[in-house]
């Protein structure tokens, strides 16, 4: 059986295991990173024209905040289908999927707002400085790192000699920040020959690069940035490697 092991932060995680057992693979589950809310001051509702949100994290951390009531009557406009989908469930009734990337959820506020105030909860680490890109569109976008992800500072000893020895045969990989850090906490792990034989499933290009970079050639890349797309490409790779 396909062994995988999946890096995304929990709750995400367990959910992906679920699917990719679901798709005859064996889950280990890894997060490299770890969701945690801070305590950074909120813009007031009033006067706000929507939310810009590009993780489920962040209405987590509302949720964990208790910060998300005053919000709910404002329209969402959210990265893709799954970030959508967690924004309804917490009492959003007006929700818009980009159903992409950063990139499609600019280009979808660009177009669907044509002016006012914009409330983007963010991580403290982003990929996009979203307020600059909407700003060419005539939006003012006030974003509040309200959560924060804590690296890991070390794979697990066991899922370290699984790697090494080739039994962990594919990893999932949804970020570029997550994408550098199992770069780094590999470097020792990991033989050369031993990264060139990995394959690393990952949501884009922009996740892989920092793989590439490290020495890890084979890469999958899923057709959409989408969780259905990686446990396609998951599924693709399973049944390639069954009958190699």
């Amino acid at each position: 059986m396909t062994r995988v092991l999946v890096t995304r932060p929990e709750p995400d995680a367990a959910d992906t295991a679920g699917r990719v057992r679901a798709i005859g693979c064996e889950p280990i589950v890894f997060p490299l990173l770890t969701m945690q809310v801070t305590e950074v001051r909120l813009p007031a509702a009033e006067g706000l024209s929507g939310l810009i949100v590009t993780s489920a994290n962040a209405i987590r951390a509302l949720q964990q905040r208790d910060a998300l009531r005053p919000y709910l009557g404002l329209p969402v406009y959210a990265v893709g289908d799954r970030t959508a989908a967690a924004a309804a469930a917490a009492g959003f009734a007006d929700v818009e999927s980009a159903d992409g990337d950063a990139g499609d959820l600019v280009a979808l506020v660009g177009e669907r707002a044509k002016a006012g105030t914009f409330f983007y909860p963010a991580a403290a680490e982003t990929a996009r400085d979203l307020p600059k890109a909407l700003a060419a569109s005539g939006l003012l976008v006030i974003a509040a790192e309200i959560y924060a992800m804590a690296a890991a500072t070390r794979l697990d000893p066991a899922i370290a000699r699984d790697l090494a020895s080739g039994e962990i045969h594919a990893v999932m990989v949804y970020s570029r920040r997550t994408a550098a850090l199992f770069a780094e906490l590999t470097e020792l792990a990991l033989s050369p020959e031993r990264r060139r034989a990995l394959t690393l499933i990952c949501l884009s290009e922009t996740v892989a690069s920092p793989l590439v970079l490290h020495g890890f050639p084979r890469i999958v890349l899923a057709d959409f940035p989408s969780e259905e797309a990686m446990l396609a490409a998951t599924l693709s790779f399973s049944r390639g490697q069954i009958t190699s």
